[in-house]
């Protein structure tokens, strides 16, 4: 069935621009049309039309990074510093409590909270893939779910073998859901051997779409600390390794030098800026400008509640913009545009996405978010690509589809029950309390 989405204003980011009073027409899925609405209505006389007269409609967001079971732990060890965060806090709790149910749990209501925010499509790094997959399916959501990797065991896993082989399980389940891919997240260089690394590489060289995700350079003592025990800093070694490349989304990559930016630039290796949890594990301000400025695609993520509290791609696209001007001494930078097209396209590029989702464009997905700008927190509206994001929030999300399918309805999820959700979190929060 034909439907015409009319808005007061269409950002689509292909091309990189606001349209006023225009259209998008979908089809069966898939964006058909994108055009003024008198002409939408003109040409497609018999279509459903839904008026979104104060809206601006966008693509869906892509979170480029999460941990999406996380969610159960929002809050629980904050304020504190990221070595002892994870020794401490989260890495016991994980030893004590990693579970199918847990995993289910905690995905499902990350689920909830990101459509609600706008989110369509997530990266995610975590264990048990092939539960996350199931609750991403009965939501309708897109994602790419990968299979955490370590040296050291957990209940998922007794050694790094152990985590590829898990990961590569599911890979033929995963190649028939045209809405989830399967990555392999090998969790960082302090934590992965060059043995492993070097499996990961060879198994990627045989598997062209095998996606990696790794966290990078997230804090200040990690090259001092790869200095001593390897002679180089991570990247290089990762470098010698045979890791960088297309196919790897680089995390946090908080402090790079010029060589390593380039490095990537010539590599293609993605980055996923996570802002929030940079900030709050004072791990520090990436180089985003330099980077967007050599050509290194940038895209936006979340990381996990436990970390950022938040999977809200407004609030971390703003401190995004924020951050980047703040400490260039450049008002201009990351102008608003750029931001949602950080926000939309360039994750989608780093999941290989880019021809199914991230623009508003006719033969594309339709994942499509509309953004109520007529509350009082957002009026008058001069510029909507601003307002989205430094006056608007998650909260004035009002639709979201997801191949054409409406998930979210006037801020009602259709597909998740929100009650259930919030009673068998706080089941968890109750066990977490006295783990």
């Amino acid at each position: 069935m034909t439907q015409i989405l009319s808005a007061r204003w269409v950002i689509p980011v292909e091309p990189l621009a606001v349209l006023e009073h225009h259209s998008v027409v979908l089809d069966a899925g898939t964006i058909t049309a994108v055009l003024p609405t008198p002409e939408a209505r003109q040409q497609f006389p018999n279509a459903a039309e839904t008026v979104l007269a104060h809206h601006a409609l966008i693509p869906g967001l892509v979170n480029l990074h999460t941990h999406a079971a996380m969610t159960l732990m929002r809050g629980l060890a904050d304020d504190t510093p990221l070595m002892t965060w994870l020794k401490e806090h989260i890495w016991p709790v994980e030893s004590k409590h990693l579970s199918e149910s847990y995993v289910g749990a905690g995905t499902q209501l990350a689920c909830a909270e990101m459509l609600r925010s706008g989110t369509t499509c997530f990266a995610d790094m975590y264990f048990y893939q092939d539960t996350a997959a199931k609750v991403v399916r009965s939501t309708g959501m897109r994602a790419a779910l990968g299979g955490a990797v370590l040296e050291f065991p957990t209940p998922y896993a007794a050694d790094a073998d152990a985590y590829i082989a898990r990961a590569l399980s599911s890979r033929d389940e995963f190649a028939t859901d045209a809405k989830l891919k399967l990555m392999v997240t090998p969790h960082a260089p302090y934590t992965v051997s060059d043995t492993t690394f070097q499996k990961l590489v060879m198994i990627a060289n045989e598997m062209d779409d095998l996606l990696l995700m790794c966290h990078i350079h997230e804090t200040a003592n990690e090259p001092a600390e790869s200095e001593k025990q390897y002679g180089i800093r991570p990247i290089e070694r990762l470098e010698r390794l045979g890791v960088l490349g297309p196919n790897l989304i680089a995390v946090h990559c908080v402090h790079l030098n010029s060589s390593e930016i380039a490095l990537f630039r010539e590599r293609g290796v993605h980055v996923a800026h996570c802002p929030s949890s940079n900030l709050k594990l004072a791990s520090g301000i990436a180089p985003i400008k330099a980077m967007v400025e050599a050509g290194v695609n940038v895209g936006i993520g979340t990381d996990g509640c436990a970390s950022s509290n938040r999977l809200d791609m407004f609030a971390e696209t703003r401190l995004a913009t924020l951050l980047q001007k703040g400490v260039s001494g450049d008002a201009a930078a990351l102008p608003a545009l750029q931001a949602l097209q950080m926000a939309t396209l360039n994750g989608a590029k780093a999941l290989q996405w880019d021809r199914v989702i991230g623009s508003l464009k006719p033969g594309k997905a339709a994942d499509l978010v509309a953004v109520d700008l007529n509350s009082i927190e957002t009026t008058p509206c001069y510029d909507p690509a601003s307002h989205l994001w430094h006056a608007a929030g998650r909260e004035h999300v009002t639709h979201v589809w997801v191949d054409g399918e409406l998930l979210l309805d006037n801020r009602v999820l259709t597909t998740m029950d929100l009650e259930a959700i919030r009673a068998e979190s706080a089941t968890w929060g109750e066990r977490f309390r006295v783990h």
